[in-house]
């Protein structure tokens, strides 16, 4: 059992480390409090090869692993949750569906604009009347001749409006349920295709999300992802993968609250001495730092699960419960710690907490979580 990452990785991490010192940590502020995408910053991602780190060097990508996304997520997300938010969702959800489940005209259309952050992939399977229960969703694909006539709304969405392909989900059988949904790619600006900005967000405020409505869109059946009828169960495999990066994103976000406190316990002074000699604030320490590297452990355990062709379904939940929670706890604790201050914008960790809340209801909630790795445990 080898818990060293290999070179390629330390070298991602590294490079991150630094881009994000240079480029993020002195703006993050701003944006957040703007609500502005940091677009401009995300294209410089995208030449560095973040953007394609999963995609296939054919088709212009890194063709890295899953272990790599984690590392560069967690990597981000210590300086800001929004843009690692950003990095997550366009790795994993439209990018990897595409990548995955799409034809070879499909992959060498979208993949290379893609992978080198030209084009940025938002995924449509939230909707405003269903969250949890996906299959649930209204938004319909009626078939005429070698069209299908697209009608509904999408909710949440990340990349709403500032990306460029979409992938949908909608129902093609509707008496069929969940296993009567079809994934269709659109790009941006196709007739009776709009997107709405969503703002006033508790956290994650820029990163870009928006409501997608569909009125009427005609798409040829070139642009259908993926077998008829078979859109749930291919978005089951999207959505494991896809919470193994919330997992990475968590452990940033707690990792960051940790270090930002450490300075500030240093540095602050109490009854004659730094509050860091306190005993219980030490403690606090102690087990932020113990359940953030637990969770850490837990999100790699799942990345190399999935990269090894093991079933991973129960790991990448387990990870991004636990990385969810924890995060929670540290963010929190991060605040307490520094007082009144944690309690104003002077202070990365109250948007930390912020930021943090967010990885337990994204990618399906704490109790989802819960829920698939029950089924998991009582499975056969």
């Amino acid at each position: 059992m080898d818990f060293e990452l290999p070179e390629s990785h330390r070298a991602l991490k590294n490079s991150l480390k630094d881009f994000c010192e240079r480029k993020v940590k002195t703006q993050s502020r701003e944006w957040d409090k703007d609500e502005r995408f940091p677009a401009e910053v995300v294209r410089e991602l995208g030449e560095m090869g973040v953007l394609g780190m999963l995609v296939s060097e054919e088709y212009g990508g890194a063709a890295m692993d899953s272990l790599a996304v984690a590392v560069a997520v967690e990597e981000i997300a210590r300086y800001d949750g929004s843009l690692a938010l950003t990095v997550a969702s366009h790795n994993g959800l439209g990018t990897s569906h595409i990548r995955v489940f799409g034809n070879d005209a499909q992959k060498k259309k979208y993949l290379p604009k893609l992978a080198s952050g030209e084009w940025l992939g938002a995924w449509g399977l939230t909707e405003p009347a269903s969250g949890s229960d996906a299959s649930g969703l209204k938004t319909t694909a009626v078939r005429k001749g070698d069209k299908w006539i697209l009608n509904g709304a999408k909710m949440f969405i990340t990349q709403g409006t500032v990306g460029h392909v979409f992938v949908i989900l909608a129902l093609t059988a509707p008496e069929k349920r969940q296993k009567g949904i079809t994934a269709f790619i659109l790009e941006k600006g196709t007739p009776g295709f709009s997107q709405r900005s969503i703002h006033g967000k508790l956290g994650m405020r820029s990163s870009d999300t928006a409501e997608l409505v569909l009125e009427g869109v005609e798409v040829p059946d070139s642009q259908r992802l993926g077998e008829v009828d078979h859109g749930f169960i291919d978005t089951l495999k999207i959505l494991d993968k896809g919470r193994i990066t919330i997992g990475a994103l968590a452990v940033g976000l707690g990792r960051g609250a940790i270090e930002e406190s450490v300075r500030y316990a240093r540095e602050r002074t109490a009854f004659g001495q730094p509050i860091a000699e306190f005993q219980g604030l030490r403690w606090m320490f102690s087990d932020m730092k113990t359940e953030i590297d637990a969770a850490r452990l837990l999100v790699h355990r799942a990345a190399w699960m999935a990269d090894a062709g093991q079933t991973y379904t129960q790991a990448a939940s387990q990870a991004k419960l636990f990385a969810s929670e924890a995060a929670m706890r540290a963010c929190n604790k991060a605040v307490q710690i520094h007082g009144g201050y944690g309690y104003t914008r002077e202070f990365p960790v109250e948007r930390y907490l912020r930021d943090a809340k967010l990885c337990e209801i994204g990618e399906g909630t704490s109790e989802i979580q819960r829920s698939v790795i029950a089924r998991e445990i009582f499975k056969g």
